[in-house]
């Protein structure tokens, strides 16, 4: 990775699942351990050449900073972030449901504030990461988007409920599709397959049809389509599936309940602070 993405220091305010992935992956890549300070209130080490604080550092100003709390912990951190940093420093939050006005009003001084909404993958550098920003520092932007990038698809939008909405289907999508991945093993197993055998052809499967889906000019609908033989077995599957719409229907009123709960989380940090 270019160092070039990281004109100075580097903090992760709180580095838990997701953001330990992102760093994982980051240094994965050849990003320089000693350009990153990890702040987290255990002290526990995160990786090799890593500084890990229990406090913010006194002896700089960051260059970068991904804010990386939990969303009920933003009015924690806020207070004493916000006063260290100065309009050079580009915040990034990964905060899910705590919109832009809201971010702006806790941290007023850095002029670029990005949005990111990554996923699960990132650890592998196959992540979906969706990125808004009200800034037009386009330098600032294309840092963080070729910081991004080395984590998997990263993508930006034009409007914040754009984002939000994709932000849903990427980012609570992994869950979505591991609970049908398990469904899938549990029918292999319930139906005589050894449960261990059923997981894992169920989880290559998955990996080997979205790797094709990915990668092809056609649509999931196509290449369904392609698999089922007129009157046969996979056919008489996706009957199952199709009857009434039900599977369309089911993953509609998923992501529908996970984008009303994006509201009233947007909602409950306009009021807090």
């Amino acid at each position: 990775m270019n160092d070039l993405n990281l004109p100075g220091p580097f903090w992760l305010i709180g580095c838990g699942n997701m953001a330990g992935a992102m760093l994982e992956r980051w240094l994965a890549t050849g990003l320089d351990p000693r350009r990153i300070t990890v702040i987290r209130p255990s002290g526990r080490p995160v990786a090799d050449g890593v500084r890990v604080l229990t406090e913010l550092p006194e002896d700089e100003v960051p260059a970068l900073v991904l804010l990386g709390v939990k969303p009920q912990k933003l009015d924690e951190v806020a207070p004493i972030l916000a006063p260290v940093l100065d309009p050079a420093t580009t915040l990034v939050s990964i905060l899910a449901g705590v919109e832009q006005a809201t971010l702006r009003r806790r941290f007023p001084a850095p002029r670029t504030i990005v949005r990111a909404m990554p996923n699960t993958p990132v650890r592998l550098g196959k992540g979906v990461i969706d990125l808004y920003s009200d800034s037009g520092d386009e330098a600032a932007r294309n840092a963080v988007g070729q910081l991004m990038a080395a984590l998997g698809h990263a993508e930006w939008f034009e409007d914040e409920p754009s984002f939000a909405l994709a932000g849903h289907l990427t980012g609570a999508g992994p869950a979505f599709l591991y609970r049908f991945i398990d469904a899938l093993a549990s029918a292999g197993q319930a139906l005589g397959l050894p449960a261990p055998q059923s997981a894992r052809l169920a989880a290559a499967m998955a990996e080997g049809a979205s790797a094709l889906a990915a990668s092809s000019d056609e649509s999931p609908a196509g290449l369904a389509r392609r698999v089922a033989s007129p009157g046969g077995t996979t056919e008489a599957g996706l009957g199952v599936l199709d009857a009434e719409d039900a599977l369309r229907q089911l993953v509609l009123r998923t992501l529908d309940a996970s984008r009303k709960r994006g509201l009233e989380m947007a909602q409950a940090a306009r009021k807090a602070g």
